[in-house]
Protein backbone atom coordinates (compact mmCIF):
# COMPACT_ATOMS: atom_id res chain seq x y z
CA UNK A 1 0.00 0.00 0.00
CA UNK A 2 3.11 2.55 0.50
CA UNK A 3 4.65 1.54 -2.40
CA UNK A 4 1.47 2.73 -4.15
CA UNK A 5 1.03 5.76 -2.86
CA UNK A 6 4.65 6.80 -3.57
CA UNK A 7 3.93 5.62 -6.94
CA UNK A 8 0.48 7.87 -6.99
CA UNK A 9 2.31 10.95 -5.61
CA UNK A 10 4.87 10.53 -8.25
CA UNK A 11 2.40 10.26 -10.62
CA UNK A 12 0.43 13.15 -9.71
CA UNK A 13 4.03 15.47 -9.08
CA UNK A 14 4.97 14.49 -12.72
CA UNK A 15 1.38 15.20 -14.05
CA UNK A 16 1.71 18.88 -12.54
CA UNK A 17 4.84 19.63 -14.23
CA UNK A 18 3.55 18.55 -17.39
CA UNK A 19 0.37 21.14 -16.63
CA UNK A 20 2.50 23.96 -15.71
CA UNK A 21 4.86 23.25 -18.31
CA UNK A 22 1.86 23.16 -20.77
CA UNK A 23 0.57 26.63 -19.23
CA UNK A 24 3.61 28.06 -19.44
CA UNK A 25 4.05 27.65 -23.29
CA UNK A 26 0.49 28.85 -24.01
CA UNK A 27 1.45 32.15 -21.84
CA UNK A 28 4.67 32.11 -24.54
CA UNK A 29 2.26 31.16 -27.35
CA UNK A 30 -0.17 34.36 -26.84
CA UNK A 31 3.12 36.96 -26.06
CA UNK A 32 4.26 35.75 -29.35
CA UNK A 33 1.05 35.54 -31.91
CA UNK A 34 -1.84 35.99 -29.87
CA UNK A 35 -4.23 35.09 -32.44
CA UNK A 36 -2.88 31.73 -33.73
CA UNK A 37 -2.06 30.95 -29.61
CA UNK A 38 -5.05 29.07 -29.36
CA UNK A 39 -5.35 26.72 -32.66
CA UNK A 40 -1.51 26.50 -32.03
CA UNK A 41 -1.37 25.25 -28.66
CA UNK A 42 -4.26 22.63 -29.71
CA UNK A 43 -2.09 21.22 -32.40
CA UNK A 44 0.47 21.12 -29.57
CA UNK A 45 -2.01 18.52 -27.66
CA UNK A 46 -3.83 16.98 -30.64
CA UNK A 47 -1.17 16.28 -33.53
CA UNK A 48 0.00 13.03 -32.61
CA UNK A 49 -3.31 11.53 -32.20
CA UNK A 50 -4.64 13.59 -35.39
CA UNK A 51 -3.52 9.65 -38.07
CA UNK A 52 -2.39 6.79 -37.37
CA UNK A 53 0.45 8.07 -39.38
CA UNK A 54 1.01 11.09 -36.80
CA UNK A 55 0.84 8.23 -34.04
CA UNK A 56 3.26 6.07 -35.48
CA UNK A 57 5.85 9.28 -35.68
CA UNK A 58 5.57 9.35 -32.06
CA UNK A 59 6.71 6.04 -31.30
CA UNK A 60 9.24 6.75 -33.37
CA UNK A 61 10.57 10.08 -32.21
CA UNK A 62 9.82 8.03 -28.63
CA UNK A 63 12.05 5.06 -29.46
CA UNK A 64 16.39 5.89 -28.76
CA UNK A 65 14.91 8.84 -26.13
CA UNK A 66 13.36 5.92 -24.21
CA UNK A 67 16.53 3.99 -24.35
CA UNK A 68 18.61 7.12 -23.38
CA UNK A 69 16.19 7.64 -20.56
CA UNK A 70 16.43 4.08 -19.47
CA UNK A 71 20.18 4.03 -19.40
CA UNK A 72 20.33 7.46 -17.28
CA UNK A 73 17.16 6.48 -15.41
CA UNK A 74 19.09 2.97 -14.18
CA UNK A 75 22.57 4.63 -13.63
CA UNK A 76 20.16 7.08 -11.14
CA UNK A 77 18.21 3.86 -9.39
CA UNK A 78 22.14 2.75 -8.88
CA UNK A 79 22.98 5.78 -7.06
CA UNK A 80 24.84 7.34 -10.22
CA UNK A 81 23.96 9.61 -12.73
CA UNK A 82 25.26 9.08 -16.36
CA UNK A 83 25.27 12.59 -18.01
CA UNK A 84 27.49 10.63 -20.70
CA UNK A 85 24.85 8.93 -22.14
CA UNK A 86 25.16 11.19 -25.35
CA UNK A 87 28.61 9.97 -25.87
CA UNK A 88 27.67 6.05 -25.54
CA UNK A 89 24.65 7.18 -27.94
CA UNK A 90 26.78 8.17 -30.38
CA UNK A 91 29.65 5.05 -30.28
CA UNK A 92 26.42 2.63 -30.30
CA UNK A 93 25.43 4.40 -33.48
CA UNK A 94 28.60 4.03 -34.89
CA UNK A 95 29.19 0.44 -34.28
CA UNK A 96 25.65 -0.40 -35.36
CA UNK A 97 26.11 1.76 -38.63
CA UNK A 98 29.51 0.22 -39.50
CA UNK A 99 28.38 -3.45 -38.93
CA UNK A 100 25.26 -2.77 -40.96
CA UNK A 101 27.31 -1.68 -43.84
CA UNK A 102 30.59 -3.81 -43.89
CA UNK A 103 28.99 -6.87 -42.50
CA UNK A 104 27.12 -7.57 -45.99
CA UNK A 105 28.44 -10.95 -45.70
CA UNK A 106 26.28 -11.74 -42.82
CA UNK A 107 21.99 -12.86 -43.36
CA UNK A 108 20.16 -10.02 -42.83
CA UNK A 109 18.51 -11.25 -39.43
CA UNK A 110 22.10 -12.26 -38.43
CA UNK A 111 23.71 -8.54 -39.16
CA UNK A 112 21.06 -6.88 -37.54
CA UNK A 113 21.21 -8.87 -34.34
CA UNK A 114 25.16 -8.01 -34.44
CA UNK A 115 24.45 -4.46 -35.39
CA UNK A 116 22.81 -4.21 -31.60
CA UNK A 117 24.90 -6.34 -30.42
CA UNK A 118 28.05 -4.24 -31.13
CA UNK A 119 26.36 -0.85 -30.50
CA UNK A 120 25.16 -2.10 -26.68
CA UNK A 121 29.23 -3.61 -26.35
CA UNK A 122 30.54 -0.28 -27.56
CA UNK A 123 28.05 1.67 -25.56
CA UNK A 124 29.09 -0.52 -22.14
CA UNK A 125 32.54 -0.55 -22.73
CA UNK A 126 32.87 4.16 -23.28
CA UNK A 127 31.02 3.67 -20.50
CA UNK A 128 33.48 1.57 -18.21
CA UNK A 129 35.83 4.34 -18.46
CA UNK A 130 33.89 6.88 -15.98
CA UNK A 131 32.57 3.54 -13.69
CA UNK A 132 35.54 2.90 -13.59
CA UNK A 133 37.26 5.82 -12.37
CA UNK A 134 34.18 6.63 -9.97
CA UNK A 135 35.00 3.35 -8.22
CA UNK A 136 38.87 2.69 -7.95
CA UNK A 137 40.02 6.46 -8.34
CA UNK A 138 36.51 8.38 -6.41
CA UNK A 139 36.26 10.52 -9.65
CA UNK A 140 32.80 12.06 -10.03
CA UNK A 141 31.00 10.71 -13.04
CA UNK A 142 29.52 13.14 -13.78
CA UNK A 143 32.85 15.43 -14.47
CA UNK A 144 34.17 12.30 -15.99
CA UNK A 145 31.35 11.47 -18.31
CA UNK A 146 31.24 15.04 -19.50
CA UNK A 147 35.00 14.70 -20.90
CA UNK A 148 34.10 11.69 -22.38
CA UNK A 149 30.73 12.95 -24.36
CA UNK A 150 33.40 15.36 -26.05
CA UNK A 151 36.47 12.77 -26.32
CA UNK A 152 33.88 10.08 -27.67
CA UNK A 153 32.27 12.81 -30.17
CA UNK A 154 35.92 13.89 -31.67
CA UNK A 155 36.46 9.88 -31.93
CA UNK A 156 33.55 8.87 -33.85
CA UNK A 157 33.95 11.75 -35.81
CA UNK A 158 37.60 10.12 -36.51
CA UNK A 159 36.14 6.69 -36.99
CA UNK A 160 33.74 7.73 -39.31
CA UNK A 161 36.01 9.90 -41.61
CA UNK A 162 38.63 6.58 -41.87
CA UNK A 163 36.09 4.43 -42.39
CA UNK A 164 32.70 5.00 -43.88
CA UNK A 165 32.79 7.82 -44.90
CA UNK A 166 30.81 9.09 -47.95
CA UNK A 167 32.53 12.32 -49.22
CA UNK A 168 29.58 13.36 -51.44
CA UNK A 169 27.04 13.27 -48.78
CA UNK A 170 29.95 14.45 -45.97
CA UNK A 171 27.91 11.61 -43.85
CA UNK A 172 27.67 7.90 -43.24
CA UNK A 173 27.64 5.60 -46.06
CA UNK A 174 24.06 4.59 -46.12
CA UNK A 175 22.70 1.89 -44.08
CA UNK A 176 21.63 -1.20 -46.92
CA UNK A 177 17.46 -1.74 -46.34
CA UNK A 178 18.58 -5.45 -45.41
CA UNK A 179 20.31 -3.95 -42.54
CA UNK A 180 17.47 -2.16 -41.43
CA UNK A 181 15.43 -3.24 -38.26
CA UNK A 182 12.15 -5.34 -40.20
CA UNK A 183 9.16 -3.09 -39.69
CA UNK A 184 6.66 -5.80 -39.04
CA UNK A 185 3.79 -4.88 -40.92
CA UNK A 186 3.64 -1.46 -38.80
CA UNK A 187 4.26 0.86 -42.32
CA UNK A 188 0.74 -0.38 -42.97
CA UNK A 189 -1.11 0.39 -39.60
CA UNK A 190 0.47 3.55 -38.99
CA UNK A 191 -0.22 5.82 -42.14
CA UNK A 192 -2.42 7.98 -43.62
CA UNK A 193 -2.74 5.80 -47.00
CA UNK A 194 -0.01 7.74 -48.39
CA UNK A 195 2.83 7.72 -46.79
CA UNK A 196 3.98 5.67 -43.94
CA UNK A 197 5.10 6.50 -40.51
CA UNK A 198 8.81 5.57 -39.50
CA UNK A 199 7.80 3.20 -36.82
CA UNK A 200 9.36 -0.04 -36.76
CA UNK A 201 10.50 -2.93 -34.59
CA UNK A 202 12.83 -0.64 -32.87
CA UNK A 203 9.59 0.55 -30.36
CA UNK A 204 9.07 -3.50 -29.12
CA UNK A 205 12.98 -3.35 -28.47
CA UNK A 206 12.48 -0.44 -26.13
CA UNK A 207 9.22 -1.54 -24.40
CA UNK A 208 10.87 -5.11 -23.60
CA UNK A 209 14.42 -3.64 -22.55
CA UNK A 210 11.88 -1.09 -20.15
CA UNK A 211 10.34 -4.57 -18.25
CA UNK A 212 13.44 -5.97 -18.45
CA UNK A 213 14.70 -2.89 -16.52
CA UNK A 214 12.09 -2.66 -14.14
CA UNK A 215 12.53 -6.42 -13.29
CA UNK A 216 15.95 -6.76 -12.72
CA UNK A 217 15.80 -3.34 -10.52
CA UNK A 218 12.96 -4.53 -8.62
CA UNK A 219 13.30 -8.56 -8.41
CA UNK A 220 16.35 -9.59 -8.34
CA UNK A 221 19.28 -9.90 -5.73
CA UNK A 222 21.90 -8.71 -8.41
CA UNK A 223 19.45 -5.04 -9.04
CA UNK A 224 19.33 -5.29 -5.20
CA UNK A 225 23.56 -5.52 -5.32
CA UNK A 226 23.63 -2.80 -7.76
CA UNK A 227 21.66 -0.44 -6.08
CA UNK A 228 23.38 -0.91 -2.74
CA UNK A 229 26.65 -0.35 -4.09
CA UNK A 230 26.10 2.68 -5.53
CA UNK A 231 23.79 4.46 -2.89
CA UNK A 232 26.40 3.59 0.03
CA UNK A 233 30.02 1.83 -0.87
CA UNK A 234 30.77 1.50 2.67
CA UNK A 235 27.25 -0.02 3.62
CA UNK A 236 27.29 -2.27 0.54
CA UNK A 237 31.19 -3.50 1.60
CA UNK A 238 30.11 -4.41 4.83
CA UNK A 239 27.16 -6.35 3.97
CA UNK A 240 29.82 -8.66 1.66
CA UNK A 241 28.94 -6.59 -1.98
CA UNK A 242 31.69 -6.12 -4.56
CA UNK A 243 30.98 -2.54 -4.34
CA UNK A 244 33.77 -1.40 -6.92
CA UNK A 245 32.44 -4.51 -9.22
CA UNK A 246 28.98 -3.21 -9.32
CA UNK A 247 29.76 0.48 -9.94
CA UNK A 248 31.36 -0.66 -12.81
CA UNK A 249 28.74 -3.01 -13.60
CA UNK A 250 26.16 -0.49 -13.17
CA UNK A 251 27.39 2.27 -15.52
CA UNK A 252 28.22 -0.58 -18.39
CA UNK A 253 24.40 -1.98 -18.05
CA UNK A 254 23.50 2.34 -18.36
CA UNK A 255 26.16 2.66 -21.36
CA UNK A 256 24.57 -0.85 -23.43
CA UNK A 257 21.06 1.22 -22.87
CA UNK A 258 22.10 4.33 -24.85
CA UNK A 259 24.39 2.42 -27.51
CA UNK A 260 21.40 0.34 -28.13
CA UNK A 261 19.04 3.41 -28.96
CA UNK A 262 22.29 4.92 -31.43
CA UNK A 263 21.47 1.75 -33.16
CA UNK A 264 17.56 1.74 -32.89
CA UNK A 265 17.64 5.24 -34.50
CA UNK A 266 20.01 4.55 -37.32
CA UNK A 267 18.93 1.15 -38.28
CA UNK A 268 15.16 2.43 -38.61
CA UNK A 269 15.03 2.79 -42.16
CA UNK A 270 13.98 6.23 -42.10
CA UNK A 271 17.04 6.99 -44.33
CA UNK A 272 19.31 8.97 -42.11
CA UNK A 273 23.30 9.03 -41.42
CA UNK A 274 25.61 10.47 -38.51
CA UNK A 275 27.17 13.90 -39.85
CA UNK A 276 30.74 14.22 -39.30
CA UNK A 277 29.77 17.39 -36.86
CA UNK A 278 31.43 18.75 -33.49
CA UNK A 279 28.17 18.88 -32.11
CA UNK A 280 26.80 16.40 -29.48
CA UNK A 281 23.94 13.87 -29.89
CA UNK A 282 21.05 15.85 -28.70
CA UNK A 283 18.95 12.18 -27.91
CA UNK A 284 21.27 11.38 -24.78
CA UNK A 285 20.87 14.64 -23.29
CA UNK A 286 16.98 14.19 -23.89
CA UNK A 287 16.96 10.96 -21.93
CA UNK A 288 17.99 12.64 -18.82
CA UNK A 289 14.63 15.14 -18.99
CA UNK A 290 12.94 11.96 -19.58
CA UNK A 291 14.71 10.05 -16.75
CA UNK A 292 13.98 12.74 -14.59
CA UNK A 293 10.45 13.29 -15.35
CA UNK A 294 9.86 9.63 -14.54
CA UNK A 295 11.93 9.96 -11.41
CA UNK A 296 14.30 7.07 -12.33
CA UNK A 297 11.05 4.97 -12.80
CA UNK A 298 11.76 2.33 -16.22
CA UNK A 299 7.93 1.98 -16.69
CA UNK A 300 7.48 5.54 -16.33
CA UNK A 301 10.24 6.25 -18.65
CA UNK A 302 8.21 4.90 -21.16
CA UNK A 303 5.30 7.02 -21.06
CA UNK A 304 7.38 10.54 -20.25
CA UNK A 305 10.05 9.34 -23.37
CA UNK A 306 6.14 9.26 -25.47
CA UNK A 307 5.42 12.72 -23.78
CA UNK A 308 8.53 14.45 -25.01
CA UNK A 309 7.78 12.52 -28.17
CA UNK A 310 4.45 13.65 -28.25
CA UNK A 311 5.70 17.54 -27.83
CA UNK A 312 8.10 17.59 -30.48
CA UNK A 313 5.99 16.41 -32.86
CA UNK A 314 3.22 19.03 -32.03
CA UNK A 315 6.21 21.56 -32.13
CA UNK A 316 7.18 20.56 -35.57
CA UNK A 317 3.25 20.97 -36.52
CA UNK A 318 3.38 24.23 -34.92
CA UNK A 319 5.09 25.75 -37.98
CA UNK A 320 2.37 25.83 -40.11
CA UNK A 321 0.92 29.08 -37.67
CA UNK A 322 3.95 30.76 -37.81
CA UNK A 323 5.97 29.62 -34.74
CA UNK A 324 9.17 28.75 -34.42
CA UNK A 325 9.75 24.63 -33.04
CA UNK A 326 11.98 25.99 -30.38
CA UNK A 327 9.11 27.39 -28.06
CA UNK A 328 8.33 23.60 -27.39
CA UNK A 329 11.71 23.23 -26.26
CA UNK A 330 10.52 26.36 -23.83
CA UNK A 331 7.79 23.99 -22.50
CA UNK A 332 9.98 20.98 -22.30
CA UNK A 333 12.20 22.63 -19.65
CA UNK A 334 9.29 24.26 -17.60
CA UNK A 335 8.19 20.45 -16.90
CA UNK A 336 11.62 19.49 -16.17
CA UNK A 337 12.18 22.39 -13.61
CA UNK A 338 8.90 21.71 -11.93
CA UNK A 339 9.68 18.37 -12.19
CA UNK A 340 12.71 18.82 -10.26
CA UNK A 341 11.10 21.20 -7.80
CA UNK A 342 8.80 18.24 -7.16
CA UNK A 343 11.56 16.30 -6.27
CA UNK A 344 13.18 18.17 -4.25
CA UNK A 345 10.23 18.60 -2.51
CA UNK A 346 9.56 14.59 -1.59
CA UNK A 347 13.07 14.68 -0.48
CA UNK A 348 13.00 17.91 2.23
CA UNK A 349 9.62 16.17 3.17
CA UNK A 350 10.79 12.96 3.74
CA UNK A 351 13.94 13.44 5.34
CA UNK A 352 11.64 16.33 8.01
CA UNK A 353 9.42 12.78 8.24
CA UNK A 354 12.06 11.02 9.43
CA UNK A 355 13.91 13.37 12.15
CA UNK A 356 10.22 14.34 13.32
CA UNK A 357 9.77 10.21 13.55
CA UNK A 358 13.50 10.26 15.43
CA UNK A 359 12.66 12.78 17.77
CA UNK A 360 9.68 11.10 18.90
CA UNK A 361 11.59 7.98 19.83
CA UNK A 362 14.19 9.88 21.88
CA UNK A 363 10.59 11.47 23.60
CA UNK A 364 9.68 8.41 24.40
Amino acid sequence: MNTFKAGFSDFLASGAAVLAGLFVGLIVLFFTNASQAIPAFLTILTSGFSSLRNFGDVLYFATPIIMTGLSVGFAYKTGLFNIGATGQFTFGAFAAIYVGVEFQFLPPAIRIITALVAAMLCGALWAAIPGLLKAYRNVHEVISCIMSNYIGMFLVNWLILNTIFDPFRAQTAVVPASSNMPRWGMNYIFTDGIIASSVNSGIIVALAAAVIIHIVLNKTKFGFELKAAGFNKDAAKYAGIAQNRNIVLSMMISGALAGLGGALLYLSGAGISMNVANVLAAEGFTGISVAFLALGSPIGIIFTGMLIAYLHLGGFTMQLFGFVPEIIEIVISVIIYFSAFSLLMKIYLTRLAKKRAKEKEEVV
